[in-house]
C-alpha cells in the first residue's frame, strides 16, 4: 500500500475526505483522545443537508483513498473558504472544526484508523440489546 500523505502543510489545496456524521464525529473523538496522534485533527466541514462531515487531508491523498463508506475528493480550493469560523447551524454547512482552532490537515492514515474503530464502535451499540 503506498503511503498518502503526511499531516504537513500542504503544498496545494487539501482534498477532502467525507464520511457519515455520526462516523465523523467518532473519529474527531477518537483523534483527539489519542494525544500521541501526530498533529490531531485538522479543519472539519459539516454539510448538514447532506448529514456529512469532511476532513481536510493533504493533496494528492484522493490518489489512494479507498476506504468503503467513505469519499476523498480533490477540492482544488473550490468552495473552501478559510477564515469564515462561523459554526453551522442545523441543515447548513460550515466548519466543526475551523482552520484556525486546529492543525493545518488531518494526516490520512490516522484518519484511517479513526474511522475504522468509529465504524467498528457504531456497529457494536447498534447491535447491543
Amino acid at each position: 500500500m503506498e503511503s498518502i500523505g503526511t499531516n504537513t502543510a500542504p503544498d496545494g489545496e487539501p482534498d477532502l475526505v467525507t464520511v457519515p456524521t455520526r462516523q465523523g464525529l467518532e473519529a474527531v473523538d477518537i483523534i483527539r483522545r489519542a494525544a500521541s496522534q501526530a498533529g490531531g485533527v485538522g479543519p472539519v466541514l459539516h454539510d448538514g443537508s447532506d448529514d456529512t462531515l469532511g476532513f481536510l487531508v493533504p493533496p494528492g491523498t484522493a490518489d489512494a483513498w479507498d476506504l468503503p463508506g467513505s469519499a476523498c475528493t480533490q477540492t482544488n480550493g473550490r468552495g473552501m473558504r478559510f477564515g469564515d469560523s462561523c459554526s453551522p447551524t442545523a441543515g447548513a454547512t460550515g466548519w466543526l472544526l475551523p482552520p484556525e482552532a486546529v492543525g493545518p490537515v488531518t494526516d490520512p492514515e490516522v484518519l484511517r484508523a479513526a474511522l475504522g474503530e468509529a465504524a467498528r464502535l457504531i456497529e457494536a451499540a447498534d447491535n447491543c440489546c
